[in-house]
This record gives C-alpha cells, sequence and structure tokens, in this order.
C-alpha cells in the first residue's frame, strides 16, 4: 500500500512538474548554459579574457539553475505571472500560456539538432568551408632543415617543432624564460624552487603523481635552473604524447602552491643548499667568487638561493612569480622526434592555448659596471686540496666576441692536449686538474677558471703561471695548428650533439630563447670556421685584464699559518 501511495505522489509531482514548465526550463537552461559557456572558452582562448570567467560564469549558472526551477514552479502566483493571468484569454491560464512558448523553444532545439544530424549523415563535408588544421612557418633560412615548423599561439606561447622518425620517440623541451637573473633580495632561489614545485602536484595531480603517469607511459623526465632559464625536459614514445600535453599544460596552469607545498620543498631545497654549496668546497668558492665578481647585476646571486631567502619565501611570493614567469607568453616549446608539425600544433591548441596571457615580466636593466680592479677573497676551511678559481668579465651569448672566446677556452682547457693542462698539471704539476667555461646568457657573463691544487700546493705560483699563459696568448696568439684543432673539435661537437632528439631539441631552444630565432644554429659552423687567429687574440686582449680579474683561493687554514712562519 505504501509502494503505491509513493508511486501515485511521484506521479502527481511529476505531472505538476510538466504542467508548470519546470521540466522545459530545466531543458532550456542546460541548453543556454552550454552555449553561454562555449562562448567564454572561445573568449579566453582567442582573445586573452582571464581565465576565472569560467569558473565565475559556471558558478552563477550553478547558481541560477535551482533558481530558475522553483521560479518556474511560483511563477502562476507571483505578482507579474498573476497580472497576465488577468490580461490573457481567461480561458487559457498563464502557465497554459507560458507552456506554449516554451514548447515552441524546445520544439525549435529538436528541428535544429534533427536538422544538423540530417545534414552531418547526407550533406558533403564543404571541406573547402572548414579552415586548414594549422602547419606552422617554415624556416626562411636555406640552411635550416625544411622540415622544421614554428608557431606562436594567440597567447603567446612559441612552439618549434623538428619532425625525426629514426625512432618512436619524442623530446619535449620548455623553455621559461625565468633564473636567478629575474630575482631581487628576499626571493633569492625562487627559480630554482619552482623547478621542485613543478613536480609537487596541482589541482587534477597528487605530489608525485606526475612522475608516476610519466614512467607509466615509458617516458622519463628532467629539469635545471641557471641564471637565466628554467628548462623542463621530457622524453617519452610517441603513444604518449597527448598524455604529455595533458600533463605539462595542467602543471602549467593549475600548480598548487598552498602553504604546506611550500614548506614540504623548502626542506628539501634547503638540504640540496647543504649539499651542494655549504658542505661542498668547490661549490662554497663559486657562489662566492660570482657574488665577487657582481656587484650591481643580479648574476651575483646563486642560482639555490641565499638561505636567508630559501627561509622566508611565502606562499603570495610563489603565485606572483608563478602567474609572472609561468606565463605562455614567456615560454618557449621545442618538440623533436617522430612526430608530425600539424599533430603538435593541433595538441597545443586544445591544451596549451586556453591558458591565458599575462603581462610581460618587468625587464633586468641593470648593467654592470665596468670592474675598476682586481679583486680578490680567500675562504679559510678545512680542504685537502686548495682551490683557485679565476674569473673575467667577458660578453653576453649574442656578443661577437663570444664564439672566438668558446674556441679559445678549448685551446687553453679543452682536453689532455690542451696548454693549460699539459703545462700546470703535467709538466709543472701546480695543478691536479684544471677546467673552464664561458657564460652565454642574455647579459654579459664570466669567463671562468677553476684549478684543484695538490695537497700543499701554492695558489699564488699556479695563478701566477696561468695568467702568463694568457698573456702569452695577448701576446703572440695561438698557432694555426691549435685553431685548426679547436675549429675541428666545435664543428664535430656541433653536430654530434644534433645526431640526438635531445641534442636537438636544446640546441634548438638556446638559439631561440637566447639568439633571438633557431635559425641561427645552422649558420654556426660557417662561423666556427670563419674565426682567425687575429679574432682570437684580440678577444684576448679584452678579457683578460687584471683590472678585470676577480681571484677566489680556498684552502686549509693550517696551509695559511705554515706559509706565515
Amino acid at each position: 500500500m505504501e509502494g503505491r501511495a509513493a508511486i501515485i505522489i511521484t506521479m502527481a509531482l511529476l505531472a505538476e512538474l510538466r504542467r508548470r514548465n519546470v521540466l522545459k526550463v530545466a531543458l532550456l537552461y542546460v541548453v543556454a548554459s552550454w552555449f553561454i559557456l562555449q562562448l567564454a572558452k572561445v573568449g579566453i582562448a582567442s582573445h586573452g579574457w582571464p581565465a576565472w570567467i569560467d569558473n565565475f560564469l559556471l558558478l552563477v549558472l550553478g547558481i541560477g539553475f535551482p533558481v530558475a526551477l522553483m521560479f518556474a514552479w511560483v511563477y502562476e502566483i507571483t505578482p507579474a505571472g498573476l497580472k497576465k493571468a488577468i490580461e490573457v484569454d481567461q480561458t487559457q491560464s498563464i502557465v497554459y500560456k507560458t507552456g506554449q512558448k516554451l514548447n515552441a523553444a524546445v520544439a525549435v532545439l529538436i528541428v535544429l539538432a534533427l536538422a544538423a544530424m540530417i545534414a552531418d549523415f547526407f550533406l558533403p563535408d564543404f571541406e573547402f568551408l572548414i579552415p586548414e588544421p594549422e602547419q606552422g612557418d617554415p624556416p626562411v633560412s636555406a640552411k635550416a632543415p625544411e622540415e622544421i615548423r614554428s608557431l606562436t599561439l594567440a597567447n603567446g606561447l612559441k612552439l618549434i617543432v623538428w619532425p625525426d622518425h629514426d625512432i618512436p620517440n619524442v623530446a619535449m623541451y620548455i623553455f621559461v624564460r625565468a633564473g636567478s637573473r629575474n630575482e631581487s633580495p628576499g626571493i633569492t632561489g625562487l627559480s630554482h624552487f619552482f623547478e621542485h614545485m613543478m613536480f609537487n602536484g596541482t589541482a587534477k595531480h597528487a605530489p608525485g603523481e606526475f612522475d608516476r603517469i610519466m614512467e607509466a607511459a615509458g617516458g622519463a623526465n628532467n629539469a635545471r635552473t641557471s641564471s637565466d632559464v628554467t628548462v623542463y625536459q621530457d622524453w617519452f614514445p610517441t603513444s604518449a604524447l597527448e598524455l604529455v600535453f595533458d600533463l605539462e599544460s595542467d602543471r602549467f596552469q593549475n600548480l598548487r602552491t598552498e602553504p604546506e607545498f611550500l614548506e614540504s620543498e623548502r626542506g628539501v631545497v634547503y638540504s640540496e643548499r647543504r649539499t651542494t654549496v655549504d658542505n661542498d668546497n668547490m661549490g662554497r668558492l663559486f657562489e662566492q667568487v660570482q657574488a665577487t665578481a657582481f656587484v650591481a647585476h643580479p648574476y651575483q646571486f646563486p642560482v639555490i638561493g641565499w638561505p636567508s631567502d630559501i627561509e622566508s619565501w611565502t606562499a603570495q611570493d610563489l603565485i606572483t612569480y608563478y602567474r609572472t614567469y609561468y606565463a605562455p607568453n614567456n615560454c618557449t616549446v621545442v618538440i623533436t622526434g617522430d612526430v608530425e608539425a600539424r599533430r603538435i600544433f593541433d595538441l597545443a591548441d586544445e591544451y596549451f592555448a586556453p591558458i591565458p596571457t599575462q603581462s610581460p615580466p618587468a625587464p633586468v636593466r641593470t648593467v654592470e659596471p665596468e670592474q675598476q680592479g682586481i679583486r680578490r677573497l680567500l675562504i679559510e676551511t678545512e680542504a685537502q686540496t686548495p682551490l683557485l678559481h679565476i674569473a673575467f668579465h667577458a660578453g653576453s651569448a649574442t656578443d661577437p666576441a663570444t664564439l672566438p672566446m668558446n674556441l679559445l677556452l678549448n685551446i687553453l682547457v679543452g682536453g689532455d692536449s690542451s696548454r693549460l693542462h699539459r703545462v700546470l698539471v703535467e709538466e709543472q704539476q701546480l695543478a691536479i686538474s684544471v677546467g673552464g667555461y664561458q657564460d652565454e646568457g642574455f647579459d654579459p657573463g664570466l669567463v671562468y677558471f677553476y684549478l684543484t691544487l695538490p695537497p700543499g700546493g701554492d695558489p699564488a705560483v699556479a695563478e701566477q703561471r696561468l695568467l702568463e699563459e694568457l698573456a702569452g696568448i695577448i701576446a703572440e696568439g695561438v698557432t694555426e695548428a691549435e685553431l685548426e684543432k679547436a675549429r675541428n673539435i666545435v664543428v664535430a661537437d656541433f653536430w654530434r650533439g644534433l645526431a640526438t632528439i635531445s641534442g636537438k631539441a636544446s640546441a634548438l631552444g638556446n638559439f631561440e630563447v637566447f639568439h633571438g630565432s633557431y635559425e641561427k644554429l645552422f649558420y654556426l659552423p660557417d662561423s666556427i670556421n670563419a674565426i682567425t687567429g687575429d679574432e682570437i687574440r684580440a678577444v684576448a686582449a679584452r678579457v683578460f685584464r687584471p683590472t678585470n680579474m676577480t681571484v677566489g683561493v680556498l684552502r686549509s687554514p693550517t696551509v695559511i699559518e705554515e706559509s706565515q712562519q
């Protein structure tokens, strides 16, 4: 009996809902809401509307739905409903008249839906009316491989695709123009910290899930932070292409920045600093030389951050930095491997295009003033072997002198047959090892030499002998045999790097970001082969000046005491 009563009540309720047009209002409300949300998505993707509009409309429409249903239920007894009831034909209730209008609206929807289904089934596709899928821009230079394509989305994200079908694998490198040069006192180390946070979960994926999903699909990933950029690297089979696009786009717009996530990773970064700097003599001396060589430019900041800043980052610092520097218009994506450009651009349009553009980050305007004299620093600590670091101010990545300096460094420290290794390590045994490199960033950086001396070695003697070799380059230059050897090694290294999809992605991205165009990469071998001995001698004279030099020494206090006796 109770079950029968429940059925009668339910049927009566449905009948009343139908009589009062509640069901029709619900149908029309859902359809109209869908159109409004689609319009919002188009506005966000194509016109730069803020991303919060989508969620805001969803909230408003969600609140409005029950309100609309309640209004339909009570409409006939509202003042407006009663007024209309008087005005219309008394033989027909206002609910009935409203229902007729809603019936007409529902009928139009049904007819349009049926027409669309019939047209889709019977009519041709009219492909000439459908825009061609985006294929990107081919390279302008004849030296660049013709299969490379590039595309900039409406939100400013630059994509470069170099198909390579040798193996069914893909390399995806995302270059974010954010490094320690973009930091300031109080927030040093944030760029490196984000390298950690980007693996620490989103609104969609829990902490650690990014790696688990990637590995389950046969992929791997890594990341690195420098003074100029942060680079996220993915390697995966072609079958995981869409999955990786989903993962990457998610963390580039939905990263978790709540205080609990900040605190969990803060300790990890501080532990890394203790390992790589505080308890590592090489890292400790490097940090102090870098901070001494630069007195104005933010290249003085350590990439990992100063200890007090690591301890004091706030959640608001993270949110501001993330929204500013992880915007699509501040990133470049390079994809190489077993892919087609059209497919990549379609996926980018689906996953990355909805991410809203942001105002460009503030430019770094500080220019390091010319050094006025030699700078020295000494670190006294327990050390089995003394360390000697010597740094000279040099150029940026786009400085014409940077490439000749690269060849000169190959002559000086490029392997066991190099000048400095032969003289300092093998012949005079003043050092156990010697190495060097050149910064190639957005702004002028350093040419940096680092030596490990034998126990009891004298840094002053090693420094003097190294400077004599550099003075010899300025006075006499290098031999043609040395220059030709350096050219051959650097050009061979260039082509060897492009033999892998990872090397291709790295090289394309570096030239696009630091040189302004990936196409300049393919002029590099000719530029290397055109360098003369006079150019090398000139750049040595420009850079290797005593007034342009910073010298750092790390050695045991006992060595200092013995030398003073």
